[in-house]
């Protein structure tokens, strides 16, 4: 192409601004990346398989973008299209909170009847081909095109590609630190989307209204008023951060640094939830004293800690929640007191407001296995509540974590573990996490929570415990809870361990917590997906019009 031809923007002489241009689009990159995470993390967790899922399309995305964005760069140098395709990026990112949300449940309930296996891996997966991979295509153009615009001569060139790899690299840095610490906290993920989005729409609207070397000034093109007008819409449309739309019941649905926050609340009960899709994390019951879930049979956790021997027990729970079971354990007794420790204090500061945790039950705001790491106290018993849905934190999975909550215990002490991903197949999830514990603790049992994937895990060194538990059993005056142990009682079985360990440097929860998601899908929608196989759509469609 004749580059003669090519009007040039007085702008393209300030080297400052194609800097700028750089290191704008390497912030908005991570920002985005940080916000896709997001945009994922209440529909398919934040797993570590999520997060490779991310980065590695993103990656694919940028390496693609540095291909073709140094082809069009050679065959045609004109500025004026790198900017129009960072417009175009702008649009994209600004309509992922509109129509984001509509997209992924549009994948996921199109797989959700035809995928039987690694269902939340493909979904996760094509989301992000779907949503992000072409923006963010579109920005990886950005760098081979500006070296062609900054290149005065051959020698230069390794400063001018030096300064504009630190732009991008600076740039890249501030877009990871800010939304994580300051705009997805303060307003939310949908705005983040839009404040990076109107960065990179500003950055083009100065250039295209920068006048020409001639001395001709610059007229707003149609890219410019298209673009603005979508941005417009975007901000009327998508400002609204609720991920679970449909529901009509919910009165908090927010973000913290660590999770999705949604609280539900009906004539029975209140709920929190950290997914939308699926999972309750913490319940509080307003009419009964017993919530009918995994929370119930914890309780037996008390009476093998001697809650009818002692005078007083010292509880810890790892994973406080909302505090349901301290809550719960508080209703019937006097004498336990419950030190909780919560990581998100966004979840935390819900408790007393809206699942009734009294004033007097102190939560400490920090990570599980670092406050075991910071205090010395002995409890009687301790619960390891942590593990939300698929997300089970790798570091309170180990056999170096459960020998910290067994150095924490009393002599006679018990750890009681919520394991919520009950599954039948060997090598499962929990096999795993029962086998590690027995290699720190003699006596293991478990039991199923009727009706529900929950599985609650009981440890102790203390060779008596289950004979503890039925003489506890035998001083209840509740009838409600006596009945309820001895159901219990009859439900429990002792742990035969095998030889399945996880540690620090080994452990691979998020793979065996997707195979387990895999077999509970199978099993809920083996009945849809028959229709589906036999029938057609319309089959589908006649069960549920």
């Amino acid at each position: 192409m004749d580059t003669t031809t090519i009007r040039r923007r007085k702008i393209l002489d300030n080297k400052a601004y194609l800097y700028l241009t750089e290191f704008f689009s390497g912030m908005s990159l991570m920002a985005v990346e940080l916000g896709a995470s997001r945009l994922m993390a209440p529909y398919f967790s934040s797993s570590q398989i999520v997060w490779t899922i991310i980065i590695g399309t993103i990656m694919i995305a940028m390496a693609l973008g540095n291909i073709f964005g140094g082809r069009w760069a050679d065959k045609d140098p004109n500025p004026d299209k790198l900017y129009r395709r960072i417009i175009i990026a702008a649009c994209w990112i600004a309509l992922i909170p509109v129509l984001g949300k509509y997209v992924i449940l549009g994948i996921s309930g199109l797989l959700i009847f035809t995928v039987s296996h690694n269902l939340l891996v493909i979904a996760a997966f094509i989301t992000c081909m779907v949503i992000f991979v072409f923006p963010l295509f579109l920005l990886g153009t950005v760098t081979p095109s500006l070296v062609k615009y900054t290149m005065d001569s051959l020698d230069d060139n390794g400063r001018t590609v030096g300064k504009l790899n630190a732009s991008n690299t600076i740039g890249s840095i501030i877009g990871t630190f800010v939304p994580t610490f300051v705009s997805i906290p303060a307003v939310g993920t949908s705005i983040t989307f839009l404040i990076f989005s109107g960065i990179l729409l500003a950055l083009s609207i100065i250039y295209f209204t920068s006048p020409y070397h001639d001395g001709s000034k610059a007229r707003p093109g149609k890219a410019i008023v298209a673009g603005c007008i979508i941005f417009l819409f975007c901000i009327i449309m998508g400002h609204n951060n609720s991920f679970a739309f449909w529901e009509s019941d919910i009165v908090v649905e927010d973000e913290s640094i660590y999770n999705y926050i949604k609280v539900t609340e009906d004539d029975k009960n209140v709920t929190l939830s950290t997914n939308v899709l699926f999972g309750v994390q913490s319940i509080y019951p307003k009419n009964s004293e017993l919530t009918g879930m995994y929370y119930d049979y914890a309780m037996a956790a008390p009476y093998m800690a001697g809650i009818h021997e002692k005078d007083q027990l010292e509880v810890l729970i790892l994973g406080m929640g909302t505090g349901t079971y301290a809550t719960q354990c508080l209703k019937f007794y006097d004498n336990m007191n419950f030190e909780g420790v919560e990581i998100d204090d966004k979840i935390a500061d819900l408790a007393y407001e809206y699942f009734a945790l009294p004033e007097s039950v102190n939560v400490t705001k920090y990570d599980g296995r670092a406050y075991l790491n910071a205090v010395d106290t002995k409890y009687d018993l301790i619960m390891v509540d942590a593990y939300q849905d698929i997300s089970i934190p790798f570091q309170m999975a180990s056999v170096e974590f459960f020998t910290m909550v067994r150095d924490h215990l009393k002599d006679d002490g018990v750890m009681v573990v919520n394991m919520n991903m009950r599954s039948t197949k060997e090598g499962n999830i929990n096999q795993y996490l029962a086998d590690t514990i027995s290699s720190v603790f003699s006596e293991v049992y478990t039991v199923d929570v009727p009706n529900n994937t929950n599985r609650e895990l009981f440890a102790s060194n203390e060779n008596g415990m289950v004979d503890r538990f039925l003489k506890n059993i035998d001083l209840e005056k509740n009838k409600t809870l006596a009945d309820l142990m001895v159901k219990v009682f009859n439900s429990i079985s002792k742990y035969i361990p095998g030889d399945r360990v996880m540690t620090d440097d080994k452990a691979p929860v998020e793979l065996l917590s997707m195979r387990a998601i895999d077999e509970l899908v199978s099993e809920e929608l083996a009945y849809y997906q028959n229709i589906l196989h036999e029938e057609g759509i319309r089959g589908l469609m006649d069960r549920f019009l």
